[in-house]
C-alpha cells in the first residue's frame, strides 16, 4: 500500500518549478511594459517631434528679411537645442528598450519552457482511448506557445527595425544619399583645413579678439581625455577629434554649443600594432591624423594603422587595420572623404618595397572599394578632393610626384615630377592651380587640366626661394601665403609665383595658416594667434593669447573658431547668426 505522505509530496509543485513559473510571469510583464514604452516612444517620435520641428521652421521663417531681436534668437536656439536633445534621447531610449524587450521575451520563453518541463507528472496507467486525445491537446498547446513566442519576437524585431535609425540626428529626416554633397561640405569644416583642405572659411563673421587669461571672447573650453596633434573637425553642432596612448585609441564627439563631451568611441589596437615597437617623433605623436566626415559617419586613423568608422551617436560601424606603417617620423596623413568613401593616403617605406597605397573604403562597411599601388616612399601630406572643370580629382603629393586620381575608381589622371625629400605640407587648389611645396626648397604651381605625365607641359611656375617644412599654403585668389615653422611669412603672386614680401613673426608654428573674411590667421605653438590683412603688404591687425600651447590647426565655422590645445578644446566666439561670403 502506498504511503499517503509521499503521494502528497509528489503532487506538490517543486521549488524549481515555482521559481521558473514566477520568472516567466515577471518576464512577461516586463516584456509587455517595454512594448508599451516603445510604442509610446514611436508615437512621440512620429507625432510630437515633427510638431516641434515645424514650429522651429516657422520661427526661422518669421526672421527672414527682418532684424531679429536677441529674445527671438534665444527662443530659436532654446527650441533647437530641445529638439536635438529630445531626438538623441528618443533614439537612445529606443535602442535600450528594444534590447530590454528582446531579453525579456527570451527570458519569458526559456522560463516558461522550463516550468512546463518541471510540471510534467510521472506517467500513470491510463485508458488507451484517452491517449490520442491528450496528445492532440498537448500538440495544440505546443503550437499556441510557439506561435505566441514568435509573435512577441516579431513585435520586438519590428520595433528595433522601425525605430529611429542610427544616423546623425541632424540628418535623421533625410531620405537622400548616404553622404553629404560638395555644397554641404563647403559650409562645414569636415576635414583637415576644411573644404578642399584649403584652410579657407566661407564665413565672414569670424572672431578677431579673445583673451585666454580673462576668458573674454571664449564661449567655452573643455578637457580632451587623451593627447593628440590632430585638428578638430566640425559638422553642424558636432565637433570630432581623437587621441591615443600606447594602451588606448579613442574618438571624441563634443557638443559645439556647450563643449559637453557627448560620447567616446574606442578604436581597438590591432595585435600587430600591440606587438610592434612604434616610436613616433614627439611632434607627430600617436594621433596626428585629423579625422574626416561625409556628413553621416566619421572616420579616424592612428599611427598604428588602425582605423574605424562611427555614426554620429557613437556607434562603431566597423574597424580594421591597414598594417603597422613603416614611417620615419610616424604616420600622420589626414583623411579625406568623397561621396560615401573614406580616402586614405598610405605612403610608407623607402619606395622600393611595394608598400605604399592609396585607398578608398566604403564608409558603411569598411570594404576596400579600390586601391592603387604607389612606388613612392613615406610621406606626411594629406589627400584633397577638388573639382576641376566640373570633374573631381583626388590630389596627393609624395616624392617625387604630384599626382591626381579619379576618386570614383582610382584611375590616374595626371602626374608631375616636381617634388623631393620628406614631403609634409599638403596641397591646395587655388586660382585654377594645384600648389605644392617641397620643404625648404620651392613652391610649384601645376595646371590640373592635363593627362599622363605633365611635367614638361603643365607646370605653370616655380618659386625657388624656400618653402615650409610642415605648414600648408593658403591663397586668397591673388596671392599665396607660406608660413615656415620658425615664423617667416612669404607672400607670392598667384599668377606667376613672384615673391611680394617677407615678414618674420618671431614665433614657432606647426599649425597651417588660415583665411577668413580677408584676414589671415596664424596660430603659434605658444597659443598666440596673429591676425593680419591679406594683400601685397603685411599689415598686422592684432594678437590674441589663448594661454595654452597649440600644435593643431584650428577649425573655422559660422561665427566661431575651434582650437585644440595640448590639453583642452576651445570655442572662440559666441552664439551668432550666420553670415558667409558668396
Amino acid at each position: 500500500m502506498a504511503d499517503p505522505s509521499r503521494q502528497t509530496s509528489a503532487n506538490e509543485p517543486c521549488i524549481a518549478y515555482q521559481t521558473a513559473r514566477t520568472t516567466a510571469k515577471v518576464a512577461g510583464v516586463f516584456a509587455i511594459a517595454f512594448l508599451v514604452l516603445l510604442v509610446g516612444n514611436l508615437i512621440g517620435t512620429g507625432v510630437i517631434a515633427p510638431l516641434r520641428e515645424n514650429r522651429l521652421a516657422q520661427m526661422k521663417a518669421e526672421l527672414r528679411g527682418g532684424d531679429p531681436s536677441e529674445e527671438q534668437l534665444a527662443a530659436i536656439r532654446q527650441l533647437d537645442l530641445q529638439i536635438r536633445r529630445n531626438r538623441m534621447w528618443r533614439l537612445d531610449f529606443a535602442h535600450k528598450s528594444g534590447y530590454a524587450l528582446l531579453a525579456s521575451v527570451v527570458l519569458f520563453l526559456v522560463a516558461g519552457k522550463l516550468a512546463r518541463v518541471l510540471n510534467e507528472q510521472p506517467p500513470r496507467p491510463r485508458i488507451v482511448s484517452d491517449v490520442g486525445a491528450e496528445q492532440i491537446r498537448e500538440a495544440r498547446g505546443g503550437r499556441w506557445t510557439v506561435a505566441a513566442g514568435l509573435v512577441i519576437l516579431g513585435c520586438a524585431a519590428a520595433l528595433l527595425i522601425t525605430g529611429p535609425a542610427p544616423l546623425a540626428f541632424v540628418e535623421a529626416k533625410e531620405t537622400g544619399p548616404s553622404y553629404a554633397s560638395m555644397e554641404e561640405k563647403r559650409l562645414q569644416w569636415h576635414r583637415f583645413r576644411g573644404p578642399g583642405g584649403a584652410g579657407a572659411s566661407v564665413f565672414t563673421n569670424i572672431p578677431t579678439e579673445w583673451d585666454g587669461k580673462t576668458g573674454e571672447g571664449i564661449l567655452w573650453k573643455t578637457a580632451v581625455p587623451l593627447p593628440g596633434n590632430n585638428s578638430p573637425i566640425v559638422w553642424n553642432d558636432r565637433i570630432f577629434l581623437c587621441g591615443a596612448t600606447e594602451q588606448k585609441q579613442e574618438v571624441y564627439c563634443y557638443d559645439a554649443n556647450t563643449g559637453q563631451l557627448l560620447w567616446t568611441g574606442d578604436v581597438p589596437i590591432s595585435p600587430a600594432a600591440a606587438q610592434a615597437r612604434i616610436n613616433p617623433m614627439e611632434d607627430t605623436g600617436r594621433s596626428a591624423s585629423t579625422m574626416a566626415t561625409d556628413g553621416r559617419r566619421v572616420y579616424a586613423i592612428f599611427v598604428t594603422g588602425d582605423m574605424a568608422a562611427f555614426d554620429f551617436h557613437g556607434r562603431r560601424l566597423w574597424h580594421k587595420s591597414l598594417g603597422v606603417p613603416e614611417s620615419a617620423y610616424g604616420y600622420a596623413s589626414s583623411l579625406e572623404t568623397y561621396q560615401d568613401r573614406m580616402i586614405v593616403q598610405y605612403d610608407q617605406g623607402d619606395g622600393s618595397e611595394d608598400m605604399s597605397r592609396l585607398y578608398a573604403l566604403d564608409g558603411a562597411s569598411g570594404r576596400i572599394a579600390w586601391e592603387v599601388k604607389r612606388d613612392v616612399p613615406n610621406s606626411w601630406t594629406s589627400p584633397v578632393v577638388v573639382e576641376v572643370e566640373g570633374r573631381p580629382q583626388l590630389v596627393t603629393l609624395t616624392d617625387p610626384w604630384a599626382l591626381a586620381n579619379d576618386p570614383t575608381d582610382g584611375t590616374e589622371i595626371w602626374r608631375a615630377n616636381c617634388l623631393g625629400g620628406d614631403v609634409a605640407p599638403s596641397p591646395i587648389y587655388a586660382g585654377g592651380l594645384i600648389l605644392a611645396i617641397e620643404p625648404y626648397s620651392h613652391l610649384v604651381a601645376i595646371r590640373p587640366t592635363g593627362r599622363g605625365d605633365v611635367t614638361e607641359t603643365h607646370i605653370a611656375w616655380t618659386m625657388d626661394e624656400g618653402g615650409p617644412d610642415i605648414c600648408g599654403p593658403v591663397a586668397d585668389g591673388e596671392h599665396v601665403y607660406l608660413l615656415e615653422s620658425h615664423g617667416l611669412i612669404m607672400c607670392c603672386r598667384l599668377a606667376d609665383g613672384e615673391k611680394v614680401y617677407e615678414h618674420d613673426l618671431r614665433d614657432n608654428f606647426t599649425a597651417s595658416p588660415s583665411l577668413a573674411a580677408g584676414r589671415l590667421y596664424f596660430l603659434g605653438m605658444d597659443g598666440v594667434m596673429t591676425i593680419a590683412e591679406t594683400g601685397p603688404e603685411y599689415r598686422e591687425l592684432g594678437k590674441n593669447e589663448l594661454g595654452e600651447k597649440c600644435h593643431a590647426s584650428p577649425a573655422f565655422v559660422d561665427g566661431r573658431i575651434y582650437i585644440r590645445g595640448l590639453e583642452n578644446l576651445y570655442c572662440i566666439g559666441g552664439a551668432v547668426a550666420g553670415d558667409r561670403a558668396d
